[in-house]
């Protein structure tokens, strides 16, 4: 599944927020939401997504970018990397001095994006139902600068990513590993309690935005 030319972007939305994920959390972001997703996870909560958007050429979209003066700037979806512009967006945002960061599902090939960007992979754990979808050979090309994400609906879900974390050594690979209880369906506290019993070097997370607006508010 690959859609659209390099040279235009099939948008949802451009809109400012606070980064409310990620060890960027809490800073003034512009968010570039693609359209469009090869998985299906069970808890997702962009589904929106799926169909729709707008296509826009690059140029077009770095201007709406630019013209908030924000300087940094998530590119997310759906899967931004379904579609051939992502990687000559992102570049396009760092020639204009930007700091980009990526959010991917750790489904597609991260080979193709830009060096400079900041790479977060978000592995999915067996209860998000798409399992069988993470592109293992992704985890070599990951450095410092990275993060890995793992959303975890169960303790089944905290087991695997305790055992992938561990078995990939991904606290030495990465500047941070990311756990973040699915919203509704694990408790925060429990998640924060299996971290501490099993002396985990991940940092706990939550999805700040959800706390701020109504969870199912979008642009935000």
């Amino acid at each position: 599944m690959t859609n659209g030319t390099a040279a235009d972007v099939r948008l949802i939305e451009v809109y400012t927020s606070v980064q409310g994920e990620s060890t960027w959390v809490g800073l003034p972001c512009v968010f570039v939401r693609f359209a469009g997703c090869n998985l299906r996870c069970t808890w997702c909560d962009s589904v929106f997504t799926f169909t729709g958007g707008t296509r826009e050429p690059i140029d077009a979209v770095v201007d709406k970018v630019l013209a908030t003066g924000i300087p940094l700037v998530e590119v997310t979806g759906g899967e931004p990397l379904v579609h051939r512009s992502a990687a000559p967006l992102m570049q396009a945002l760092l020639d204009r001095g930007l700091t980009v960061l990526l959010e991917t599902s750790g489904s597609r090939d991260i080979s193709v994006v830009p060096a400079a960007v900041h790479v977060i992979l978000d592995l999915k754990p067996p209860d998000s139902g798409e399992e069988r979808a993470n592109l293992w050979s992704n985890v070599p090309l990951l450095r410092k600068k990275d993060e890995v994400k793992f959303v975890i609906a169960s303790r089944r879900d905290y087991e695997w990513s305790r055992d992938v974390t561990r078995e990939h050594q991904l606290d030495q690979k990465v500047g941070s590993v990311l756990f973040s209880p699915a919203w509704g369906l694990v408790d925060p506290q429990a998640l924060v309690d299996w971290i501490l019993a099993d002396r985990l070097p991940v940092r706990f997370q939550v999805q700040m935005h959800k706390y701020v607006w109504p969870p199912e508010q979008r642009g935000v």
